[in-house]
């Protein structure tokens, strides 16, 4: 059993741990096939025909089996790796600690948004973009650019407070509390993220950016944290729904696990604190 915690309490080893086995996978070829499935799933994902990763009830469930699958392949070259989670309610600035060139590197130079520090940044030819939109073949980031702003505490309770978990269409015009946590709608929390970072995570290959999964890791405490609040609301919908995953339908790419599986995520880790 494995405890996720917030990126901000990590000690100096924790970190170092953490980014060697980020770059151990990058070095292997591992990790881009993460970012290739990413990538593909958020490319044929559409509103109105088959979707599983995006767009749809099966976003949460789909996100928490793929960071599961990373985090056993970080911990197959460490052990001692968890997943941590980025509290971007609190760590709210491009000087937050994230961000420091001991862990995750800072935002991109003005010319072309090329991340130059930190261990992902292009000099050490360790963090090499390889499954790629356009031909640059480095990690961007365009932090906070525009006076984009982080979602609030405030934005993040009043999605909480939402006792349906989804509804009709299923997709990115329904309403509750799914589709206001991924952002297609209401105060938009998780895609808003993706934005204020920009660079690749402003992509279908957004995993090329390590940060990916401390994003992920945080939006799926917030569906661990809204299961504890609402115990009588569950994963909609049930069955005999066209295009989307019900509750007790396989998933793609793995076809050995459904939206059921996946509800109970102290199966597999706890978080280092609860709502």
């Amino acid at each position: 059993m494995t405890v996720r915690k917030n990126q901000a309490t990590l000690g100096a080893d924790e970190k170092r741990r953490f980014v060697n086995a980020l770059l151990e996978l990058k070095r292997s070829g591992r990790y881009d096939t993460f970012v290739t499935t990413h990538n593909a799933f958020i490319m044929s994902d559409t509103d109105n025909g088959d979707r599983v990763g995006h767009r749809s009830p099966s976003f949460l469930p789909w996100h928490r089996r793929f960071l599961i699958q990373f985090e056993e392949a970080l911990r197959s070259v460490d052990p001692a790796v968890t997943l941590p989670y980025w509290d971007w309610t609190a760590d709210r600035t491009s000087r937050s600690s994230l961000w420091a060139p001991d862990f995750l590197g800072g935002t991109g130079r003005a010319r072309d948004g090329q991340v130059t520090d930190g261990p992902f940044a292009r000099g050490g030819n360790r963090w090499t973009i390889n499954v790629r939109v356009d031909g640059r073949d480095y990690l961007r980031r365009d932090l906070g650019a525009g006076g984009r702003q982080l979602p609030t505490r405030a934005e993040v309770e009043s999605v909480l407070a939402m006792e349906t978990y989804d509804t009709a269409p299923w997709n990115s015009a329904s309403d509750g509390f799914r589709n206001h946590l991924e952002g297609w709608r209401g105060v938009n929390l998780h895609n808003r993220v993706h934005v204020w970072v920009g660079g690749q995570m402003g992509t279908g290959a957004s995993p090329n950016d390590p940060v990916f999964w401390l994003h992920h890791a945080f939006v799926d405490k917030l569906w661990a944290d809204w299961q504890a609040r609402h115990p009588r609301s569950t994963y909609l919908p049930a069955a005999g729904t066209a295009n989307v995953v019900d509750l007790g339908d396989t998933m793609r790419p793995w076809n050995d696990v459904t939206p059921a599986d996946m509800l109970d995520h102290t199966r597999h880790y706890t978080f280092d604190t609860a709502a």
